[in-house]
């Protein structure tokens, strides 16, 4: 069964009441008419001052095979109502049958440092087919923006450490764990453990040996010997199966056989212990022996954390293997993103502005068709400005204000370099952005990262990135409000 999992459409990949919705919108006659749709997140991950946007890739191509099946609609057929009759009438599934994917699609890149209330995508166009995209948008885009700014902020602690993904036997099934790898490496890994992964996206794969191996034979240097005899070109030994001391000194017995033969020592891997006092004595016993260029490898339920902790105490590893925590977000496992419907066409064909009330101020919409404007200096970016397309100031002075504090304001002059963020990706349905290579998609995080000020990076109380509302849209949220609120 899960090697046919995902042999099929994947169009169904949604919640149920995303259908029920539709079958709502084209019973009213309501089905067709345009609307506008903002995926994004309200809080950074982890405590963090930055994300990172990542699987807009993995979107484009469930996108351009959208459609529903002859089984998608075998299956439909099957659901019944509280009353046990067919919750769909044959006409709806028939429209769903002969359903085109017709919507535009604006994104933010993969691999662009992004904040809160900023649209990652802007989907325009039939309501129906908008609303069918929610679910599966959300499931695409979060969990890999999660992972690629998990990714990232681990890179900024080691940024000249290699960094191996080790997760996929601990990630939340095969799909989570091919997902991981991908976000993974765009934020900042170098390679991964998981083959599959390595042959679908082509990602470096890396790996050593379980203690297993060192168990299955009769003593710990006879493993290190097979080891290396059969595999003399990839050779890091886990030397804690025992005792890690002398497991160092029999890989380096091991490796002068090596250097004998032609060969190298790569590697050691501590996986237990205290790392940063094994790693110390590991490598004095190394670099007496000659065996200075022989990395060591970390791993053992590591993070940002732990790998920044194992730093400041002098610990001398140079190569990272980083699982759990990193492939299940192990302290945020998820990122909240929503997608919400900012504007609908009437039946007039005018836009209308729409926005979510809520108690909790965090929770209410922007409304507006929406693009976001990044302002750079000499030294990086300055701050991001949310406008409506419709209605924008004249460049030459254009204010935003943060929508949480209307007293904090900033201008920009047309002096001021800047760029706008959302891209165009479909155009009525048909792809046309070219998707980069991933390796210059990994390479635009690192950027990214280069541009914001430190205290943005760091971990403890990192300083907030600005980000406000251009004031025509300030000013149009802010009446709406009022007018839903009955305040005129």
């Amino acid at each position: 069964m899960i090697n046919r999992l995902y042999d099929t459409s994947l169009s169904l990949l949604t919640d149920l009441y995303q259908l029920t919705m539709a079958y709502g919108y084209w019973k009213s006659g309501k089905a067709e008419q345009q609307a506008v749709f903002n995926l994004y997140f309200r809080k950074h991950p982890f405590g963090g001052g930055f994300t990172v946007a990542c699987g807009l890739s993995s979107a484009i191509s469930y996108l351009n095979e959208y459609g529903f099946s002859t089984k998608d609609i075998k299956y439909l057929r099957t659901l019944t109502g509280s009353d046990g009759q067919p919750l769909f009438e044959e006409d709806f599934l028939e429209y769903l049958k002969n359903l085109s994917f017709q919507c535009d699609v604006y994104a933010v890149p993969e691999g662009t440092v992004v904040f809160p209330n900023e649209p990652l995508l802007r989907i325009t166009g039939p309501i129906l087919q908008c609303q069918l995209l929610e679910t599966p948008l959300l499931n695409l885009i979060n969990f890999q923006t999660l992972i690629a700014t998990k990714a990232a902020r681990m890179r900024l602690v080691a940024p000249h450490d290699a960094l191996l993904e080790f997760g996929l036997r601990r990630a939340q099934g095969p799909d989570g764990g091919m997902t991981a790898s991908r976000a993974a490496y765009i934020g900042g890994f170098d390679a991964t453990s998981n083959v599959l992964a390595g042959k679908l996206y082509g990602i470096p794969v890396k790996g050593t040996h379980a203690h297993s191996w060192v168990m299955s034979f009769e003593d710990e240097l006879t493993a290190f010997e097979t080891y290396a005899r059969y595999l003399p070109n990839n050779v890091t030994l886990l030397v804690d199966t025992y005792d890690t001391i002398k497991g160092v000194k029999n890989a380096i017995v091991v490796g002068e056989q090596l250097r004998a033969r032609g060969h190298d020592l790569g590697g050691i891997r501590l996986d237990s212990g205290d790392l940063a006092y094994l790693s110390i004595e590991a490598r004095k016993l190394l670099d007496a022996a000659g065996f200075e260029n022989t990395s060591i490898v970390a791993s053992n339920d590591l993070d940002e954390y732990i790998m920044a902790s194992l730093k400041n105490q002098g610990a001398k590893i140079n190569v990272w293997g980083v699982g759990t925590k990193l492939v299940t977000a192990y302290d945020q496992p998820a990122l909240g993103g929503v997608y919400k419907l900012s504007a609908f066409k009437n039946g007039k064909g005018e836009w209308e502005n729409k926005v979510k009330l809520s108690e909790q101020t965090i929770k209410t919409s922007t409304p507006g068709i929406q693009q976001v404007r990044r302002y750079r200096n000499e030294k990086g970016f300055v701050a991001d400005m949310i406008f409506d397309v419709r209605n924008v100031q004249e460049p030459e002075k254009v204010t935003m204000i943060d929508p949480y504090d209307f007293t904090r304001h900033r201008t920009f002059n047309a002096n001021h370099a800047y760029e706008d963020l959302l891209q165009p990706i479909f155009s009525a349905g048909k792809q046309t952005y070219e998707i980069p290579p991933i390796e210059e998609t990994k390479l635009r995080v690192q950027q990214q990262l280069a541009q914001l000020h430190e205290g943005i990076r760091r971990f403890v109380n990192p300083h907030t990135y600005p980000v406000g509302l251009e004031k025509n849209l300030f000013d149009a949220k802010t009446a709406l409000i009022l007018k839903l609120r009955g305040g005129e």
